[in-house]
């Protein structure tokens, strides 16, 4: 079902969208047998700063039954509604919160950040950005405690502006100030919900407190041009938004994004 203009005004404000149930169960299942096994099979605890980094079972990112989360399910045509165009997926990014009752401090808090700016972990010269985010729920996330993603919504009208006017490559700082003292806003779902978010909008991730692993798979969305203009897009929000940028000039009304709060 294609957007709504309801849904595309939302959008652009919250930066967020949610689609609960968008993938079928037969698709879950399958993605989710696969990480099962490789999570009780080839999980090495000492591995967990690096995966948690980069992603969790690095080699069944190209495989089909995780990469069919997207490109069988509605989530490529939202996208598509979004950006207008999109490059193609190769591969996704499995991210796993690991229970803290079985690893204690092996995954502390994520603070709040934008994906592939200044990250800790490479040169601050570099960015690895992209357009959208597209996250699969393959876990029951009912517990805000459970390693919840938290995203704050309309922050990335307020990252767009510190990127024009405060922030330069280099700079190891990821947020603002006020943005890295808000806590964000828990994303709560059941296997087969599927989040849109858009890239600036901030985001946090806490440490899992439950008896369960969280369990997401993202991908990462890019217009075809977004390569050749990174740091043009992260100055303008729309700017890889092309259906967006042109119409719902009229203010929206508020109202709450479903959160499963």
């Amino acid at each position: 079902m294609p957007l709504t203009t309801e849904e595309k005004a939302a959008f652009k404000r919250d930066g967020i969208l949610v689609r609960r149930g968008l993938a079928v169960p037969d698709r879950i299942t399958r993605a989710t047998s696969l990480l099962d096994t490789w999570y009780r099979e080839h999980l090495n605890p000492e591995d967990i700063p690096t995966y948690t980094r980069r992603t969790f079972a690095p080699e069944l990112g190209s495989h089909p039954d995780i990469l069919a989360l997207y490109r069988e399910t509605e989530a490529a045509a939202l996208a598509r509604d979004l950006l207008g165009e999109s490059a193609p997926v190769t591969a996704a990014q499995i991210q796993i919160r690991v229970p803290e009752v079985e690893l204690p401090g092996t995954q502390p808090e994520k603070a709040m950040h934008v994906d592939g700016v200044s990250c800790p972990h490479l040169d601050p010269r570099e960015l690895r950005t992209f357009s959208l985010l597209v996250g699969v729920v393959l876990s029951d996330i009912s517990d805000p405690r459970g390693g919840a993603l938290r995203y704050l919504p309309g922050g990335h009208h307020t990252m767009a502006r510190w990127f024009a006017d405060q922030w330069s490559i280099g700079m190891t700082a990821q947020v603002p100030p006020e943005i890295d003292r808000e806590s964000g806003v828990p994303f709560l779902g059941v296997p087969g919900d599927v989040l849109l978010m858009h890239h600036l909008v901030p985001h946090a991730v806490g440490r899992n407190l439950s008896h369960f692993p969280r369990v997401m798979a993202y991908f990462r969305i890019s217009h075809p041009d977004h390569p050749r203009r990174r740091l043009e897009a992260l100055r303008d929000p729309w700017l890889d938004y092309p259906p967006l940028a042109s119409t719902l000039a009229a203010p929206v009304a508020e109202e709450k994004t479903d959160a499963r709060r």
